[in-house]
């Protein structure tokens, strides 16, 4: 009994004595200071997510405090901003490039359909842009004096995101041509309508631009859904997708000249004139397209144009893929209708089926 009363003496010395040098140490830990904040919040830069107030100075604000302390995080709370976010240019970086974070608070609800008429409400973090022309809602600024070819050495990541423009838009939705490399999940992109009564794209516009061919072009698409626009997403080289949805837009994925292949997981594309484009030399691959196109009755004369031209729109036969794709027709059910003009370097199979010759 004694030498238990002893052992738990000692335990209890040793604990207190633990515990007490732990406090010391976080009370010198607080006195040398903590390490600064890299979170940066827009309503601190005077952004106001009421729907009306133009952010586009305050968003600006609050990025050049971001690149000024070598990147971090821009912080949405819930609201509706209406502005644009125009990330600033890093020129011949020192010691090297930077990552610059847009994070909204909550992840969007990504609402399309191949039929019916569904409202989109305004949940989350969304910025609006409601210009006629112009850069689009996120943009990377060209670099004036890069290192080469007016590419801003930064890697930017955008998650939790709805970012909206008008319908039939005359601007982009995200535009990072001129970063070097992205990341981009939970993202919604649209034209501020359901996709089923989205007007047909006339002014030649994109809902997500990837970064071009460039030294260090690297792009991740995690979770992304993009309506409404002449070109969903323009695909450039280095770009790793996986669900991903297109939705009525004239052109799902377009593919553009890049040395590199490029990869997707997971493509759902409805409604869309062509659900694959293909304009510039580029090898990918899709492992799994699921597609549905309207069928009898689902058209109407304001969304006839979403009606499908082909699958596959390789006039030039500049693409060199593997597709393996699932075609459903709306009222219809699972066709094995693929539609394809030109592409003749591309093999697609429909899931289940033998391996195609091309």
């Amino acid at each position: 009994m004694q030498k238990t009363r002893v052992l738990a003496a000692i335990i209890g010395w040793l604990v207190a004595t633990t515990v007490g040098t732990a406090e010391v140490a976080g009370k010198a830990s607080s006195s040398a200071g903590a390490p600064k904040s890299r979170v940066f919040n827009v309503a601190a830069y005077g952004a106001v997510g009421d729907d009306k107030t133009d952010n586009t100075a305050a968003f600006s604000a609050c990025l050049q405090a971001v690149v000024g302390a070598g990147g971090g995080r821009m912080y949405l709370p819930d609201g509706v901003y209406r502005g644009r976010i125009l990330i600033p240019a890093v020129s011949k970086p020192t010691p090297s490039w930077i990552t610059v974070e847009i994070v909204g608070e909550s992840e969007p609800t990504p609402v399309f359909g191949t039929i019916g008429s569904t409202p989109l409400l305004n949940h989350g973090a969304i910025v609006k842009g409601s210009y006629k022309s112009g850069p689009a809602v996120i943009s990377a600024i060209r670099s004036p004096d890069s290192l080469y070819g007016g590419f801003s050495a930064v890697n930017v990541i955008i998650r939790n995101l709805d970012v909206r423009t008008e319908d039939d838009p005359g601007i982009g939705g995200i535009d990072l041509h001129h970063a070097l490399q992205c990341k981009i999940e939970d993202v919604f992109v649209n034209t501020g309508v359901y996709n089923v009564q989205a007007s047909k794209p006339t002014h030649g516009t994109r809902g997500l631009v990837t970064p071009a061919c460039n030294n260090a072009a690297f792009t991740i698409l995690r979770n992304v859904v993009v309506t409404g626009y002449h070109t969903g997403i323009l695909v450039n080289e280095h770009t790793d997708g996986d669900n991903i949805v297109v939705a009525s837009n004239g052109n799902g994925l377009e593919f553009v000249f890049a040395h590199h292949a490029s990869r997707f997981g997971r493509l759902g594309a409805y409604r869309n004139t062509r659900h694959i484009a293909v304009s510039g030399r580029h090898g990918f691959s899709i492992e799994q397209l699921n597609t549905e196109q309207p069928g009898p009755g689902q058209t109407d004369a304001q969304n006839a144009w979403q009606t499908l031209v082909c699958d596959v729109d390789d006039p030039m036969n500049l693409g060199v893929a593997d597709i393996n794709y699932w075609v459903v027709e709306g009222n219809v059910g699972a066709v094995e209708k693929f539609v394809r003009k030109g592409g003749a370097g591309i093999r697609a199979r429909r899931i289940g089926s033998a391996p195609a010759g091309k």
